[in-house]
């Protein structure tokens, strides 16, 4: 299984939402691996390492992540062994 996250206009709500709030953020790229719970981490770890802006701004997705407790989940799937929250990102853009 190959697991996708593509990370675009990030919202503080869920993509089930008919209504989200407007995107703060801007695209973080599309990321792939066969172990969710590294490629989980891995966005993780972009959202909360955006140097914000006016126009590019993690401070909102942060502090609902937080509110919510959202890295529990990644936490706690590494704890039961669904995967494992060590990665090493690899970039296949062909930039010179």
């Amino acid at each position: 299984i190959l697991y996708i996250n593509v990370m675009n206009n990030l919202s503080v709500d869920c993509d089930c939402d008919s209504h989200p709030k407007d995107s703060k953020m801007k695209d973080l790229g599309i990321l792939a691996s066969t172990d969710p719970i590294a490629l989980d981490q891995a966005c993780f770890d972009l959202v909360f390492n955006v140097k914000p802006t006016e126009s590019d701004d993690n401070a909102p997705l942060i502090e609902r992540i937080k509110s919510r407790h959202g890295t529990h989940t990644v936490e706690y799937a590494a704890q039961i062994g669904l995967g494992s929250m060590k990665y090493e990102l690899v970039s296949i853009d062909k930039q010179e």
